[in-house]
């Protein structure tokens, strides 16, 4: 056992362990909403999948500190927050996979054929599992947020509501089954994260840049104490984390950012190196670290257009410092890949050597297939909501709709894939 295997059989284990503990959450709430009369106490409007400029639910009459929750953490604008969700969540899918081990198990695969039918299976897999377990635990601190004692003497304290429904209405048994699948979760997340660390540090700096002749025996070494080092910087910044929800937003609207413009451009544009690479990434990963002291009080997901440029500026700087990488690597990814963008130059290059050559003529095909998966996606988030709060109507609609766009992927995606 070994290597990406053993990754895979882990995840794969983790993966059944953690669908037993979210269905059964979800089989909870369903039994608890059932004695409820499927009633669930809750401003008007929480139960529409739509929203308008403002989140405009009012909690005053139910739980007055919710309110004054959504205004700090900057959810009261809601559009806006929704706006920068989604243009930070194009240019993320523009990236592809991310550079960790997620792009390794694309690797993987054997063919690209192969890697598509397993990135889509993806959402397939995880977003009904995934939210059956978060629309249960919502559901049963909903009905029973009163009685869980997450009131302090001054506040309410509302991230206690995951730990306090897990250890109150979870049966022994099906709470062991999901704290293994939560620990699980963060020790594969941490894993798989901690080496990606170790090996960037190493491989694209240390043998790089300060010791290349170094002996397998060194690079061992280092590798274990770049390892610790990660460890003890991440344990030290957590001890400045406000709370759960602050370091999230960090991590989702800022960190991820820093590496976005630097990952989508290696796709799209013939000129980018490696320079522009480590350059794009450096500035956008800075300008994450700096931001929190700059603009304290503001979601980060707000001022990340402003991070996205800092690491494009630091990408085309980077790029332009360093010749352009060699020309038969570029003819060799561009006849196997056909990416779309700006590949003119690479394109007439190869035609010299293929004068029938073909490109990637797809593009509006493949954004027709874009539009129907995002549809789908929150088909499948909104699924076992409806589902666990038994919305008859809306669900039933829900179903209709990702089973027409199923059927029009199988013809427009699936049949068209090719090795």
């Amino acid at each position: 056992l070994g290597g990406m295997h053993s990754i895979v059989l882990g995840d794969f284990i983790k993966y059944i362990i953690m669908t037993i503990g979210c269905v059964a959450i979800a089989i909870i709430a369903f039994l608890h909403l059932r004695e409820n009369n499927f009633q669930l106490n809750v401003p008007k409007g929480w139960l529409d999948p739509f929203f308008g400029w403002k989140l405009d639910l009012d909690w005053s009459n139910i739980l007055p500190e919710a309110n004054q929750k959504i205004e700090e953490d900057g959810f009261g604008l809601f559009t806006i927050f929704f706006m920068m969700m989604l243009f930070k969540g194009v240019f993320a899918s523009l990236a592809g996979p991310s550079p960790s081990y997620d792009m390794q198990k694309v690797l993987s695969t054997k063919s690209p054929k192969e890697a598509s039918k397993m990135t889509g299976f993806v959402s397939l897999v995880l977003l009904p599992v995934r939210y059956s377990m978060i629309i249960g635990l919502t559901v049963l601190a909903l009905l029973y947020y009163n009685q869980m004692g997450i009131s302090g003497a001054n506040r309410t304290d509302f991230e206690r509501i995951l730990p306090a429904a897990i250890n109150t209405f979870l049966p022994v048994g099906i709470l062991g089954l999901v704290l293994t699948g939560l620990l699980g979760a963060f020790m594969g997340t941490f894993s798989g994260t901690l080496n990606a660390a170790q090996a960037y540090i190493v491989n694209d700096v240390y043998l790089k840049y300060v010791n290349p002749t170094a002996s397998t025996k060194k690079i061992i070494k280092m590798n274990y104490l770049v390892g610790i080092l990660v460890v003890v910087v991440g344990v030290i910044l957590g001890f400045f984390a406000k709370d759960v929800n602050s370091i999230l937003q960090w991590i989702v609207g800022a960190l991820y950012g820093g590496y976005i413009a630097s990952n989508m451009l290696k796709w799209y544009w013939w000129r980018f190196n490696a320079n522009g690479f480590f350059w794009g990434m450096a500035s956008g990963i800075a300008a994450a670290l700096v931001f929190p002291f700059l603009f304290d009080g503001i979601l980060p997901l707000y001022v990340w257009p402003l991070l996205f440029v800092i690491s494009l500026i630091g990408c085309f700087v980077g790029t332009y410092a360093a010749p352009a990488t060699d020309e038969k690597i570029l003819k060799d990814f561009y006849t196997n890949v056909k990416p779309w963008g700006f590949w003119k130059p690479v394109h007439e290059l190869v035609l010299q050597d293929q004068p029938y050559f073909q490109t990637n003529k797809r593009f509006g095909l493949d954004m027709f297939n874009v539009s129907l998966g995002i549809v789908a996606q929150c088909c499948l988030t909104l699924l076992p909501m409806y589902l666990v709060m038994w919305m008859k109507l809306p669900l039933i609609i829900t179903i209709a709709i990702l089973f027409v766009i199923i059927l029009i992927l199988k013809r427009t995606w699936w049949n068209k894939l090719e090795d």
